[in-house]
């Protein structure tokens, strides 16, 4: 196929840490650099979002301010497709759930869990919006992609969609390579790890309980939580740390010094996170999720992540046993090479031409 010209929804970087906004900057900069003759048009109706420096270097991906002002119609339903018409897009990728109401180009959305389905505490805060307008969306989209094959089969299942519309593209760790090293924050080993919000569904609170009575255990066992910079933290008590806001490079010096990454999430669309300790060689104790089971595949002790006592022995077994750390850790990046943007954004741009063909 010649070159394309694609739309990609820029809205997840109004709030740049996470992992809708790492899709978005770490899918650009791989499809920018496989596809040099293709152009990326960075897109959203929201003023706020920053594009990332790394984005800002490529030619070939565009930050062009929409000339639509909202004078008439929304954005969704008139704007946007208004939008692609003026810059002759060839397709739409929508990066959080969203695609235009009128389906006037080809367009790809990205479904990257059922959480707004779920029930409390699953069910995120906000996504009465999500919720709503997505069953008719899905019915728009030319074609639909999922971050694994355990949300594709739920995402069928749930909207009676045909599984030959859904496409199932697995993300990958971020390459530390890309980023500078950092001096802080430096925590005591030894320790374990938690990297992610502290939304309920994210379980941190049976975390905390089952470090506890580990650390009942192993006395000057800490436990350390790299958070985004919102949500209310466990209160402090000693030996459970808290960094709020950090670097790539300082989580990925985090993950070099800890004893285990537990990451005791209930649900999963992928799990980045536990991809990207295991790229880094620790040991990773999570959960039965299946998502987060087909992504560890096999590499990570997996537990009943709802029981602190029975997380509690997961850890213990691990961090109190060097032949453990070993092999864990060497399975696990095993399988995090067998993950990476570069391939992601191949087949990414595969499903691009397989949608303009439909369309």
């Amino acid at each position: 196929m010649s070159a394309l010209r694609v739309a990609i929804d820029a809205t997840p970087l109004v709030v740049p840490l996470g992992g809708t906004a790492r899709y978005v900057v770490e899918l650009v900069a791989a499809l920018s650099a496989q596809f040099p003759n293709d152009e990326f048009h960075l897109i959203s109706d929201q003023a706020s979002w920053t594009l990332p420096e790394r984005l800002g270097r490529l030619a070939n991906v565009i930050r062009e301010p929409p000339q639509w002002r909202g004078l008439w119609g929304s954005w969704w339903t008139t704007g946007l497709p208004w939008e692609l018409h003026r810059r002759g897009i060839d397709l739409f990728h929508g990066t959080d759930f969203s695609v235009p109401y009128v389906p006037l180009t080809p367009s790809v959305m990205m479904i990257h869990d059922l959480s707004p389905w779920k029930q409390p505490p699953i069910r995120p805060l906000g996504s009465e919006r999500v919720r709503h307008r997505t069953p008719y969306l899905l019915r728009i989209a030319t074609h639909i992609v999922t971050p694994t094959q355990a949300i594709r089969a739920e995402l069928a299942a749930t909207f009676a969609v045909s599984l030959n519309r859904i496409t199932a593209v697995p993300l990958a760790a971020f390459d530390p390579g890309d980023h500078t090293t950092a001096d802080e924050p430096r925590v005591t080993p030894p320790y374990i790890l938690y990297i992610g919000a502290l939304d309920a569904r994210k379980n941190v609170q049976t975390l905390v309980a089952a470090w506890r009575r580990a650390r009942a255990h192993v006395n000057d066992l800490s436990l350390v939580l790299a958070v985004p910079p919102r949500g209310e933290a466990p209160p402090d008590e000693p030996g459970l740390h808290r960094f709020a806001g950090l670097t790539d490079a300082e989580v990925t010096q985090l993950l070099s010094g800890a004893m285990a990454f537990v990451y005791p999430s209930l649900y999963e669309g992928f799990g980045l996170p536990v991809l990207e300790a295991m790229r880094t060689g620790v040991p990773v104790i999570t959960s039965n999720d299946p998502a987060i089971t087909e992504v560890a595949g096999g590499a990570a002790v997996q537990v009943d992540v709802t029981s602190a006592e029975t997380l509690a022995q997961a850890i213990l077994s691990v961090v109190t046993s060097s032949v453990a750390q070993g092999r864990l850790g060497n399975e696990g990046k095993k399988r995090a090479a067998e993950f990476s943007w570069r391939r992601t954004a191949q087949r990414t741009r595969d499903v691009y031409a397989e949608t303009i063909e439909r369309f």
